[in-house]
């Protein structure tokens, strides 16, 4: 029980990544918030957690919303004495060539990616600090916090955002006993992967096999996704580690596919 007792925030953790995290966040011991854009799914997660004896609860948050994010985390203080664990992993992905992206998307990623991990970040900091117990702030990054790849201009520009990002929180929070660090998975075969195979065949002119093989895990080491499970348990050493020895830093999770 590695989190016992811990309360820790999830974004977007009604499915994929989310999902397996607070799923095993709970295994360890911690009180589970779910917050997501989508109820039913929320709900649905967290009646999955309290049937296999965890504890949850979920809130509705849309991450740019700041408003939504300080009422979600009040709640969550309020349901559970405090926050000691943020994982700001609420994500979308757009495919576009960069001549063809519009301002509107270019916006609308950012927004979520960077935005939202601000806006969770400092919510739950203040709660983290008024506490007094320090904390672990763990964002969800990407290979592409390390590489670029075509057709994802705002999606690599707004994971080398969380990169800095974190490196702030890991200093300023430090007084506080507040660790900052990255998480960076490969390709992870969730709905969003899925998703992009397609997309990417279209733009690249080339076959969904051919995207899987040549695209996406070309550069790994053994031609295989990186599970939810692999992101997950690096999410509980994360969250579990005691001290700011481990802080500011980045982990790389994809098979070789980034080696630093």
């Amino acid at each position: 029980m590695l989190l016992k007792n811990k309360v820790a925030i999830i974004t977007g953790a009604a499915s994929g990544i989310g999902k397996e995290i607070a799923v095993e966040f709970a295994k360890q011991g911690a009180k589970v918030v779910i917050a997501d854009l989508v109820s039913d799914a929320a709900k649905a997660t967290v009646a999955d957690i309290t049937k296999a004896g965890g504890t949850a609860m979920s809130i509705a948050m849309n991450v740019t919303d700041e408003a939504q994010v300080e009422q979600g985390v009040a709640e969550v203080v309020a349901a559970y004495g405090g926050v000691d664990v943020l994982v700001s992993n609420a994500g979308i992905q757009i495919i576009s060539s960069l001549v063809e992206l519009s301002l509107d998307n270019w916006k609308k990623m950012l927004a979520i990616h960077l935005d939202g991990a601000f806006l969770t970040t400092r919510a739950c900091m203040r709660a983290m600090i008024k506490t007094g117990r320090g904390g672990s702030i763990i964002y969800m990054g990407s290979v592409h916090s390390h590489e670029a790849s075509p057709l994802k201009a705002p999606y690599v520009a707004a994971k080398h955002g969380l990169l800095g990002l974190a490196k702030v929180v890991a200093k300023e929070g430090a007084k506080d006993g507040i660790r900052s660090n990255v998480i960076c998975p490969g390709f992870v075969r969730t709905g969003l992967v899925d998703k992009q195979i397609p997309e990417q065949a279209k733009s690249l002119g080339i076959s969904e096999s051919d995207v899987i093989r040549n695209v996406m895990l070309k550069e790994t080491v053994n031609g295989e996704f990186t599970t939810v499970q692999d992101v997950a348990q690096t999410a509980v050493f994360l969250a579990a580690f005691e001290t700011n020895a481990l802080t500011g830093q980045s982990i790389t999770v994809s098979h070789g596919w980034h080696m630093q």
